[in-house]
């Protein structure tokens, strides 16, 4: 089985509840969260890594795409809000993603495409949790100034 795409981190225990995690590439990034309400805390939270991790995931596609559809892109915007149960282990039952596209002459059949084929076929991170909540999407295309 080691045809299969598999990706690693470590993650190492600095106290508290702050948690450095490295993968291997050598990018790092700190997981944390507040010992008590109201604490101050150091990095992000599981939860917040997650939706990052979707909308991270899905604009990668999205901009991937829409160059190969040589669609003019200046920038790429994704705004995530998850909605959690309110008792633990605290699952999410629905994801929004706002995605705003600013470009130069972007047709918004090719964008509606890009942002469908990453939802529906290429973000590994929305498929996986896609079987556990439901996400949904809008969008909005900004033209550029001339």
């Amino acid at each position: 089985m080691t045809d299969r795409p598999s990706t690693s981190v470590e993650l190492s225990w600095q106290g508290g509840y702050k948690f450095s995690s490295s993968d291997a590439h050598g990018h790092s990034v700190t997981v944390d969260a507040p010992m008590d309400d109201g604490d101050e805390f150091e990095g992000m939270m599981p939860g917040g890594l997650l939706l990052t991790s979707l909308a991270g995931c899905s604009g990668i596609d999205v901009v991937n795409i829409l160059r190969r559809q040589r669609q003019s892109v200046s920038s790429l915007e994704v705004s995530v809000r998850g909605y959690q149960q309110p008792d633990p282990p605290w699952t999410y039952e629905s994801i929004e993603l706002r995605y705003v596209v600013k470009g130069t002459g972007l047709k918004r059949p090719l964008v509606e495409r890009a942002i469908k084929l990453s939802e529906e076929k290429y973000c590994s991170v929305g498929a996986t949790l896609s079987g556990r909540c439901e996400i949904t999407s809008t969008y909005e295309i900004v033209e550029d100034d001339a």
